[in-house]
């Protein structure tokens, strides 16, 4: 193996070097001795001294010092590192610190003597006589050459590290006798013979050591690190209405005529949270600050939205002229008709308007809804807007007049789905129509703003409207590369995911990147099943069971209809459906009828389980089990509604059992009970059923052949 060694030239005193040169090699002579004197120990231990007195092996007397004859060479080749780096820098030629190590091996070596007495002679004689320096590298260079390939086969094993001009430590084989290490050498203890070295602190170049793999730990800002919490239990922690700080007269009253005498616990968190951003009023004046976000994770059904209606409202119950100052934006029709609803409600009798755009009715009729044209231009005829991300863009885009320079708040509900759904180039588009400049003059120029910067003098001379974002979700995502799109300020988060104390005073953890909250009063069962058996387990459910009023989910419209028609044709249920096949008219009766009892099974694809609160339903099947865990949390979360009690069952096939627990156990859910049906409980139905398919197969074909003509 090629020894390399990097020596440097300096300009240094000759002197200096040979001191150098001269401590090297007495600290080497030191160590050799130390580990000679430790390794022939170690040979009388184990072998009596008088079977080792005939042998040619090197011996020591009994206080450690080497015999003659035999010790004088040593201490010949022992001196010769010295010498020869004398001698090299007086003549100024580099030798090869292979050569070096070379002399003092064959030196120490016992295993052939005759051979490196003639090496010592002829080396100490070139030495004597000083002949010239290219034959002596010559000479030194081929017996190094040939002491390697003798060693080698021997298996002697070299690993060296360089540092300036110290050479490297090399691991000798036990079949080397009492060959000597050299510097910083580690010898290798072979079957019969070994050395009690100290530990070496020579570092192996390419070497490497088994050591644990450490988990990177996920850093989150400290608005998600820290959250302020809210209470999980919603019906023992209520919180009197009064008692609530901020909230205006008029809308305590709208409160208790509405039934409303305590808050939920994500309403008195966050209600006083937006009113004291807005304390001031929706101008920022000289030397005020721009209000922080705030993010909203609660569970379904306990009051998200009833906690941006009460501070929307009294925060514009003061304003003078008419323009858009609050932008709602949900992902379903249903919803945004849900929560318009409830605008209208507390907006009653304030003078505010509230404009539901959401493509139920023709564009024309409502841009007339939106804005009004005069001789000065064009007038805004909204306060509070609630729309959808496809209308809302159209009408940015394509409506002479609709403006969003005043705005004040943008809440996105449903912001998780927002996010992933590609809406966010609509909420891209919101935010740029806020900050852009206005085309006509006008007193609207006064309040003009521009996009959010560092707070200095000059930006806080002209009153500014700031644009304020609350996002609300039961699953909020807390990823904080997605949450970094929506460009929030200085964000507040407020959820019900955290650790909670047990009985003992320990703390359960939970990662609340991935764990979700589930209403308090809801119970969860999965019921194992294969793909033939489903349909007999929802009549058994219905006619067997007795389950009213119940809410069924299915992956894909297609499968929602057909489901319907095959539970129509078995008989015994009133049953409807709910998609995007129907009409929005259509669909809004199919809900009030539901609500009212006359239906007792609503068979629907996801369009229900996002925020739509539909009132009193008892049961939750998932006719399909939902592929993702977000899906399963909406779902379940349409019973168990503001604390009342639900039940939700999932029929599971057999081979997405495993996957389908998995699924809900990283979720941090772990309540959910196996609810398995006898196979015997349902062959009472499987006669009327082979009768319903039939039925079912003729009505599709007429169906598709209404389709063709």
């Amino acid at each position: 193996m090629a020894l390399f060694c990097i020596r440097r030239y300096g300009e240094e005193d000759e002197r200096k070097e040979e001191a150098e040169a001269e401590s090297r090699a007495r600290v080497l002579l030191e160590r050799l001795q130390h580990q000679a004197r430790a390794r022939q120990q170690k040979k009388q231990r184990e072998a009596p001294a008088q079977g080792r007195e005939g042998s040619g092996e090197r011996r020591l007397s009994p206080g450690g010092e080497p015999r003659e004859g035999k010790g004088k060479r040593k201490r010949e080749s022992e001196e010769q590192p010295s010498a020869r780096r004398q001698k090299k820098v007086k003549t100024k030629q580099p030798r090869s610190p292979s050569e070096e190590r070379a002399g003092t091996e064959e030196a120490a070596d016992g295993s052939s003597p005759t051979k490196k007495k003639k090496a010592n002679r002829r080396k100490s004689k070139v030495q004597a006589e000083g002949t010239e320096a290219d034959s002596e590298e010559d000479i030194k260079q081929q017996d190094s050459r040939n002491n390697f390939k003798k060693k080698s086969n021997k298996g002697r094993k070299a690993d060296e590290e360089t540092q300036g001009d110290e050479t490297g430590k090399k691991e000798s084989s036990e079949k080397a006798g009492g060959g000597k290490p050299t510097e910083e050498e580690v010898p290798l203890v072979a079957s019969g013979e070994g050395a009690d070295c100290g530990p070496s602190s020579m570092m192996i170049l390419g070497d490497y050591e088994a050591k644990p793999v450490q988990k990177v730990q996920p850093f989150l800002p400290q608005w998600l690190a820290e959250p302020r919490r809210v209470q999980k239990r919603i019906r023992e922690n209520l919180c009197p209405v009064r008692d609530v700080p901020g909230i205006h007269p008029r809308l305590l009253k709208k409160l208790q005529m509405n039934g409303i005498d305590s808050f939920f616990p994500v309403q008195a968190e966050v209600i006083p949270a937006i009113l004291q951003s807005a304390a001031h009023g929706f101008l920022q004046g000289r030397g005020g600050f721009r209000p922080k976000d705030i993010c909203v994770s609660a569970p379904t059904g306990s009051g998200k939205t009833l906690s941006f209606v009460i501070p929307i409202v009294q925060v514009l119950l003061d304003r003078v002229v008419c323009h858009v100052r609050a932008l709602v934006v949900l992902p379903t029709k249903e919803l945004a008709q849900q929560v318009s609803k409830v605008f209208n409600v507390y907006t009653d009798g304030t003078g505010l308007k509230v404009v539901l755009i959401t493509g139920q009715k023709s564009f024309a009729k409502e841009q007339e809804m939106l804005v009004q044209k005069k001789v000065t231009g064009y007038c805004s005829l909204a306060d509070i807007v609630v729309a959808t991300p496809g209308r809302l863009t159209d009408h940015i885009n394509q409506t002479p007049g609709f403006s969003l320079t005043q705005l004040r708040f943008l809440i996105v509900d449903e912001a998780d789905r927002m996010i992933d759904d590609m809406h966010q180039n609509c909420l891209n588009q919101i935010v740029r129509a806020a900050f852009q400049g206005e085309n006509h003059s006008g007193s609207n120029m006064l309040f003009q703003r521009t996009k959010p910067g560092p707070l200095t003098a000059a930006s806080s001379c002209s009153p500014q409207i700031p644009l304020q974002k609350l996002l609300f979700s039961a699953t909020l995502t807390q990823d904080p590369e997605k949450l970094q799109q929506l460009d929030l300020f200085q964000p507040r988060l407020f959820t019900s995911v955290y650790s909670e104390k047990n009985r003992d005073g320990t703390e359960t953890e939970q990662n609340t990147n991935n764990k979700y909250t589930l209403p308090e009063g809801l119970s969860q069962c999965y019921v194992p099943c294969d793909l033939n058996s489903k349909p007999l387990l929802l009549l058994y459910f219905m006619l067997k069971m007795k389950f009213t009023r119940v809410l069924c989910f299915t992956n894909s419209r297609e499968a929602s209809h057909r489901l319907f028609l095959l539970v129509q044709a078995f008989g015994g249920v009133t049953v409807a459906e709910f998609s995007s096949r129907l009409t929005p008219n259509e669909r809004k009766r199919t809900m009030k009828e539901f609500e009212q009892g006359k239906i007792q099974l609503l068979i629907s694809t996801d369009a229900t389980a996002r925020g739509i609160d539909v009132k009193g339903v008892n049961y939750v099947i998932n006719y399909d089990a939902p592929q993702f865990i977000r899906t399963y949390i909406h779902r379940v979360g349409r019973t168990a509604r503001a604390g009342e009690a639900g039940v939700a069952f999932s029929l599971v096939l057999r081979i997405q059992e495993r996957r389908f627990l998995r699924m809900l156990r990283d979720a941090g859910i772990q309540d959910i009970q196996k609810h398995p049906v006898k196979g015997n409980s349902l062959k009472p139905l499987v006669q009327q059923y082979e009768g319903a398919l039939c039925k079912l197969e003729k009505t599709v074909k007429n169906e598709r052949a209404q389709k063709r003509a």
